[in-house]
């Protein structure tokens, strides 16, 4: 990895530790907590209920919303996540994370232009962001030319 990829991969990480960060005295630091949890136990239901709880408790926490909408598309509720990541976005209008998700769920949703729609956003906040190297073929499918 290159010297510039290197900090870039260092600054979104510190990125995601802020947006992770529930704001103070939110009183949801522990449904956060068990939603990360049990996301990484692969547990959806229970993570979507601890998130559930983070965007009642905390409604103008991003990320909480954006947590919620990944669990969301992982359950096959496509258009909840989007709706999800709809709440995210107007919330941090910068959120890559979220831009990414919104792609994924426009391919899920067989509507390509509007996925590479998306990730070109996420992609102008964050140009080193991962899990975008098919762009091209989407970039080529959208315009029509053969894959």
């Amino acid at each position: 990895m290159t010297d510039r990829a290197d900090r870039a991969q260092t600054l979104e990480a510190r990125i995601w530790q802020i947006w992770v960060r529930p704001p103070a005295g939110s009183g949801v630091e522990e449904a956060m907590q068990r939603g990360l949890r049990f996301m990484e136990l692969g547990q959806g239901f229970d993570a979507m209920r601890a998130f559930d709880a983070v965007v009642a408790g905390a409604p103008g926490f991003a990320e909480g919303w954006n947590k919620r909408a990944t669990v969301r598309y992982a359950l096959g509720d496509i258009d909840g996540s989007v709706a999800d990541i709809r709440r995210t976005l107007a919330l941090e209008p910068r959120h890559f994370g979220a831009l990414s998700g919104l792609g994924l769920c426009r391919l899920a949703q067989n509507r390509p232009a509007e996925a590479l729609e998306a990730f070109e956003a996420a992609l102008k906040i964050n140009p080193h962001l991962a899990g975008l190297e098919n762009i091209e073929a989407l970039r080529d499918r959208v315009r029509g030319k053969p894959l």
